[in-house]
Formats: C-alpha cells, sequence, structure tokens
C-alpha cells in the first residue's frame, strides 16, 4: 500500500525504535513529568469531547509496563474505582483495576528490522 502512495519514483522513509535496556524504556514512558500520561489520557478526554463520552479521566492512572516475549512496551489506562461509562447509546462497565489497552510501541534490533525491510521488498 505504501508503495502504491508513494508511486513508482517515491521514496518512504521510515524509523524504528530500537531496543533498549527495559529500565530505560519503562523510565520513559512512565516519565515522572507525567508527559506521557497526559498523551495517553488525551484518547479519553477526545472520547468525551468528539463522541460524547462520560470517562472520569481522574479516576484513570497510565500504566506502561515492557513486554519481554512481545517486545514491546504496552499503555494502559487502569481504571482506579468500578464505574460505568457511556458513549452516546452504548453503556459499560469498568471494574477497578481493569486496564484499558491502548497502544503498543514495539522495539526492534536491527537485525529484525533488516529482515522486516527484506521481508517487505520480497513481497512486491
Amino acid at each position: 500500500m505504501m508503495r502504491e502512495l508513494a508511486g513508482p519514483e517515491g521514496r518512504v522513509l521510515v524509523g524504528a525504535d530500537l531496543r533498549k535496556s527495559p529500565r530505560i524504556l519503562e523510565a520513559a514512558y512512565n516519565d515522572t513529568a507525567g508527559v506521557t500520561a497526559e498523551f495517553n489520557l488525551n484518547l479519553l478526554a477526545r472520547l468525551n469531547h468528539e463522541f460524547g463520552a462520560d470517562f472520569d479521566l481522574g479516576a484513570f492512572m497510565h500504566r506502561a509496563p515492557w513486554v519481554e516475549e512481545q517486545s514491546r512496551i504496552e499503555m494502559h489506562l487502569v481504571s482506579t474505582c468500578r464505574q460505568t461509562v457511556h458513549i452516546g447509546e452504548c453503556r459499560g462497565r469498568v471494574r477497578g483495576g481493569e486496564s484499558i489497552w491502548t497502544e503498543s510501541c514495539h522495539k526492534y534490533d536491527r537485525a529484525q528490522f533488516a529482515a522486516m525491510a527484506r521481508e517487505s521488498k520480497a513481497g512486491h
């Protein structure tokens, strides 16, 4: 699809985050300034604003653990209490401690990334 969008003479620049120590990655995605948490909570704020949802932003906390088996950081919003949430006519219940998985941030080593690039090139 990217080849189609770029056209026959086009090029695409792809960036990938390399694997680092899990301690470094978790510190970055769980930053003490709360920048990533604010970014993550913005998802619920947008649902509230754009779809008439009623998420209580103060009733969620950001959590971003490293998952070694998948080589990724998973971003979650964890409910701090039992609550009922509405999005339009839909209603859902969230238990205290239950998380909404909002994003996966995969990390690669150079060999993995090169293999994906070769596989993608071979697929055309």
